[in-house]
């Protein structure tokens, strides 16, 4: 399942079959954001969104691999072994002092007001009708900042709208 099949909803080619309907790519999903959320078995998972284990199981693995290879630019990846290690460690104490598994980050985003640049035009213009920047940051379980983007505009370099 491609990452673009994901985001702009198209269905990857599966089909419905006289015995069973094919399982949505919203479903699917939902299926996956759902188990990394909360850690459920697929035993639960399946009385849930009313799909098998065993499909659950081959569901999981191919939206995850659909997003790491579309949000690969966008996201922090560990690229080496001590890397590995401090997601682990970060995740343990996620879990440990809020009771979150499968967690590495608390993600938030925040539009700055700013006066309008000079011959800036509409650049720094959001759909708030205001001028502003936007502050994204990735904090770990002591509130320390793992990760922060300051973004100029949703014209440069952004994809997503503000």
């Amino acid at each position: 399942m491609p990452y673009s099949m994901i985001i702009n909803g198209h269905e990857d080619g599966r089909r419905n079959t006289p015995l069973r309907e094919a399982v949505s790519f919203q479903d699917r999903l939902a299926v996956t954001l759902r188990y990394l959320a909360t850690g459920d078995s697929f035993t639960s998972l399946q009385y849930l969104f009313r799909i098998s284990k065993q499909a659950i199981s081959s569901i999981i693995p191919e939206v995850c691999q659909a997003l790491i290879g579309g949000l690969k630019e966008q996201i922090k990846m560990p690229t080496n072994r001590r890397q590995d290690d401090e997601w682990l460690e970060c995740s343990k104490e996620f879990e440990k002092l809020w009771h979150f598994p499968h967690v590495i980050g608390a993600i938030d985003g925040k539009h700055i007001l700013i006066q309008c640049p000079f011959n800036s035009g509409a650049e720094y213009y959001n759909y708030k009708s205001q001028f502003s920047i936007v502050l994204l940051e990735l904090v770990d379980a002591q509130y320390n900042f793992m990760y922060v983007h300051i973004a100029a505009s949703k014209r440069k370099g952004h994809k997503s709208k503000c």
